[in-house]
C-alpha cells in the first residue's frame, strides 16, 4: 500500500510513485543505480543495462529509455546537461539529484526487505515442499 506522502497520482501528486507500477520502478531503480555510479548519456545507459545483463538483449528500445529519462527529469530524480563533442553530435548527460538518490536508497531498502522474505520462503520450500529423489 502506498503511503500518503509519496506524491503519487493516488494522493493528488505527480505520479512518481514506483509502487503502483513495479515494472517501471525496477527500470527506474536500475537507471538511478547506473547513473549514480557515474553520469551517463542515454545510449551509454542502454549499453550498460544490456552489457551487465540487467535487461534481456534488445528488449529495451532507445525511445523507452529516453522517455523514462525525461519523466525522471521532470520528477526531479535526475538532471541533465548538454555535453559538447568535438566530433559527433552533442549529447545529454544525466546525473542523479538528491531526490533521485533518496528514491534509490528507499527502493533498494524495500527490495532488501523483500529479499529476506523471499529467502525465508525459499528455505521453507527447500526443507518442506521440494520434491527430490530421496522424498519420492
Amino acid at each position: 500500500m502506498c503511503d500518503s506522502d509519496c506524491g503519487c497520482e493516488r494522493h493528488g501528486g505527480e505520479g512518481r510513485c514506483h509502487r503502483h507500477r513495479p515494472e517501471r520502478g525496477w527500470l527506474q531503480l536500475l537507471f538511478l543505480r547506473l547513473i549514480h555510479e557515474k553520469p551517463v548519456h542515454g545510449y551509454q545507459l542502454m549499453e550498460e543495462l544490456n552489457g551487465r545483463g540487467f535487461v534481456q538483449p534488445d528488449r529495451l528500445e532507445a525511445g523507452t529509455v529516453y522517455t523514462i529519462l525525461r519523466r525522471m527529469e521532470q520528477h526531479g530524480l535526475v538532471s541533465s546537461e548538454w555535453e559538447e563533442k568535438a566530433s559527433g553530435p552533442d549529447r545529454r548527460v544525466y546525473t542523479v539529484t538528491p531526490d533521485g538518490e533518496e528514491l534509490l536508497r528507499q527502493g533498494i531498502e524495500a527490495m532488501l526487505l523483500r529479499k529476506v522474505l523471499i529467502d525465508e520462503l525459499s528455505a521453507y520450500y527447500d526443507s518442506h515442499l521440494r520434491r527430490t529423489a530421496d522424498k519420492e
